[in-house]
């Protein structure tokens, strides 16, 4: 399968997912707003995600997997399966003490976490009792997490990807139940809390399935500090702050956020809309990149690591950059189909529109970390990512205090995008100077056509919103607001790729060809 390919097949599951989670964030739009409940829910979940994105997804992906496929590169399957038996040991037993700590300890860490809602003591009570109940969620998606970096070493991406579909659908599924039965308020948040925690369950069974599928199983063994588990939990730890960098600037936008009434609302709908183009380019580039340049870093095939690389730059930019053009000039038009209706305000979507621009000139920066973040950890150089995070953290932080009294939201967000593109120039600078990242000359020739490209687009769409606008203003029918609005992105999406290949930005016979044909020097 061929490296565009297997983007494609990642990025296509991934969009599944996300599209449902967006239908998801419209649901509970509609239910609770930017209300009290909602803040509580987002808030307590944003706690175990952002663990699951630390030591789960961020661990794992950059520290699991190259260390799990050059063992199957170098030692065979059964070393690789021993190896993975003992990791399994010992996770497990870090998350069930991880999780006794928690629990006891959840009304100090939602102090911690949303200090603003102090004031507030029944948000306070709900936050805790909707925590303990999403926490455990953990250990199902750390399980979830292991055997999905497993399948990707195996080069099997599309079950793993596929697999947070299983989160949407049951929590869609649980919405659409409290609105069958007229609930509100309070009982939604705790169904909704439930049915995350029964998601966590499909979720490892389905990926569990797709591993036996391919003949990988375990045996439960005695938690053991075996070398290959030391020089794991060695490169985890930098690799699980440094993956989780966009989440880590999201909590303590969190923190601030919490002192204004509905705030952790709106950067939690915001945070939705980009995050759809950014978890089907990004996560399909993340998942696909670091085990293909690991096993040929590890067969010193320099000169198919370099096009891996290249590849996964013009990939990115091809697809990032007309989103960020999108969210930057027609922010308000989307806020308002997707969002406003029911308990969610215009003053909701005004917020919410003012900061999902601002995140719109963050999205390539937040696309980009999982482009150059591999050329790191596949030469299991996790330090200097680390410390690259913390200096984009420090930025955060500072900004953030500096511009949410004076912006609100907007000034999170614009802390967020400051962050991840300082992040960026330090990544990119460093691997130059190593010698570790050449870019071609085609990546050097198409990136300016692509970029000029976005801002066309940018330009047609928000033209059209001058004239369609009445079409899908609040109070029309919802029909034809959707309606409307599809039609609009659609015919952005053609006049994108049509004028890309006209000025040499993209050629799509060749991308059509790259959907068929094998990168040099790799196998399916």
């Amino acid at each position: 399968m061929s490296l565009v390919k297997k983007f494609v097949s990642v990025g296509g599951a991934t969009l599944a997912s996300r599209v449902l989670g967006f239908a998801r964030e419209v649901m509970i739009a509609a239910a609770l707003g930017a209300g009290p409940v909602a803040d509580a829910f987002y808030a307590a979940f944003r706690f175990p995600n952002l663990f699951r994105r630390l030591f789960a997804e961020g661990a794992f992906n950059y520290a699991f997997v190259p260390l799990y496929a050059r063992s199957l590169e170098g030692d065979g399957e059964e070393a690789a399966r021993r190896f993975a038996e003992d990791v399994l040991a010992v996770l497990l037993l870090a998350l069930l003490a991880l999780t006794g700590l928690v629990m006891v300890a959840t009304p100090l860490i939602v102090t911690v976490l949303a200090p603003g809602f102090r004031a507030d003591p029944e948000k306070f009570a709900l936050t805790v009792d909707l925590f303990r109940i999403m926490f455990p969620y953990l250990i199902l998606m750390s399980l979830t997490a292991m055997v999905t970096g497993v399948l990707n070493a195996h080069r099997r991406f599309f079950i793993p990807a596929l697999a947070p579909v299983l989160l949407n659908v049951t929590t869609i599924a649980a919405l659409a139940a409290t609105f069958w039965l007229g609930l509100e308020g309070e009982r939604v948040g705790r169904i909704l809390s439930w049915s995350v925690l029964v998601a966590g369950f499909l979720q490892l069974g389905m990926v569990a399935l797709a591993a036996r599928a391919i003949g990988f199983t375990t045996r439960f063994r005695r938690p053991r500090l075996t070398p290959g588990v030391k020089r794991l939990l060695w490169l985890a730890a930098p690799a699980a702050a440094t993956g989780g960098i966009t989440q880590i600037n999201l909590f303590i936008g969190q923190i601030i956020a919490s002192t204004k009434a509905g705030a952790i609302s709106v950067l939690q709908y915001a945070d939705r809309l980009y995050q759809l183009p950014l978890g089907v380019v990004g996560i399909a580039i993340g998942v696909v990149l670091l085990p293909e340049l690991s096993r040929a870093l590890k067969a010193e095939r320099m000169r198919e690591a370099t096009h891996v690389q290249n590849r996964a730059l013009e990939f990115a930019l091809f697809l990032t950059l007309p989103a960020a053009a999108a969210l930057i000039a027609i922010p308000e038009t989307l806020v308002s189909v997707l969002f406003q209706r029911g308990a969610f305000s215009p003053e909701t979507a005004e917020a919410t529109a003012r900061a999902l621009r601002v995140f719109g000139f963050g999205l390539p920066a937040f696309v980009l970390v999982k482009v150059f973040n591999p050329g790191y950890f596949a030469r299991e150089d996790t330090k200097t990512p680390l410390k690259f995070s913390a200096i984009a953290v420090a930025v955060n932080v500072t900004m953030a205090l500096t511009l949410f009294p004076i912006f609100a939201e907007a000034g999170i967000a614009a802390a967020e995008a400051l962050a991840g593109w300082t992040n960026i120039c330090l990544l990119l600078f460093t691997l130059r100077k190593r010698g570790h990242w050449t870019v071609d000359a085609v990546v050097l020739r198409r990136a300016p056509r692509i970029l000029l490209a976005a801002c066309l687009l940018g330009a047609l769409l928000y033209a059209a919103v001058l004239w369609l606008g009445p079409a899908m203003a609040p109070g029309e029918p919802e029909l034809v607001r959707f309606a409307v609005l599809l039609a609009l992105c659609g015919a952005g999406a053609l006049f994108y790729f049509a004028l890309a290949h006209v000025i040499g930005a993209a050629d799509l016979h060749n991308l059509r060809a790259l959907l068929r044909r094998k990168p040099a020097g790799t196998t399916t």
